[in-house]
């Protein structure tokens, strides 16, 4: 399948990326992409930078993202045109970011009010932990794991190139339900129409059960659920539409 110049130039894009940060290292990467909001690390601009950051230590990730958007992308852009690709990947590519979010605030903010609720300040609780500290008393009131969640959400980075993607898997399987779709690891071709929902459930059980994504171990899950949510609301109404 010849690939379409929208497609073939996002792929530069995301190579550029991930070369330009492997030679300037963790402050670039770490600028680019996307933090929790409450952390003094977030930009605003990063909602968009980071869905062209790949993990840099496993290779895979890139090459399977890019395979992605080439096999998928091309496809859809021949048939919606730049404009509406365009629209429609970086659409998939900031919803992505939606559902890690909403769940990312609801535990954050369940644990803190266990602190709160105790006597301890929320402004207090958020300017150490961007000075990189805590409260010894926090230990007193949090659980272990309620401890470890706190801060593995506010000091974890994110990058969301497959989010992008997935919201164009989900757009394929709406507009070519009957193509016929198969895994490295599952080479047995099965329908878009049952392979797409099948591989959204796993993933869904992996963010759920922290089960290894599709994608490669050290990947967020959520966003790629959130990413395809985004996309499959977008090309289901469009397809009805017409536009």
């Amino acid at each position: 399948m010849r690939i379409s110049n929208t497609v073939k130039h996002l792929i530069i894009i995301n190579v550029i990326f991930f070369l330009t940060i492997k030679a300037f290292g963790y402050n670039l990467f770490n600028s680019l992409a996307i933090w929790f909001p409450l952390n003094n690390n977030f930009e605003v601009w990063q909602v968009f930078t980071h869905m062209f950051m790949h993990h840099q230590t496993f290779y895979l990730h890139i090459i399977m993202n890019m395979f992605g958007l080439w096999m998928f992308g091309t496809p859809l852009e021949q048939m919606w045109g730049r404009n509406k690709f365009l629209f429609f990947y970086f659409s998939a590519g900031v919803g992505a970011v939606l559902l890690p979010w909403i769940i990312d605030f609801y535990q954050f903010n369940s644990i803190v009010h266990q602190l709160t609720i105790n006597g301890f300040d929320k402004s207090e609780i958020l300017m150490l932990l961007n000075e990189g500290k805590y409260n010894i008393g926090w230990k007193n009131i949090l659980s272990e794991a309620d401890f470890y969640k706190m801060n593995q959400i506010f000091y974890t980075s994110g990058v969301g190139a497959s989010g992008a993607i997935m919201g164009l898997v989900a757009a394929f399987g709406i507009n070519f339900p009957n193509a016929k779709m198969a895994l490295i690891f599952l080479p047995v071709p099965i329908a878009a129409k049952y392979f797409i929902p099948i591989f959204l459930a796993y993933e869904t059980l992996s963010g759920v059960f922290n089960w290894p994504s599709v994608f490669g171990i050290n990947v967020a899950n959520f966003a790629h659920v959130s990413g395809a949510i985004v996309g499959a609301i977008i090309a289901w109404y469009w397809k009805k539409k017409s536009i």
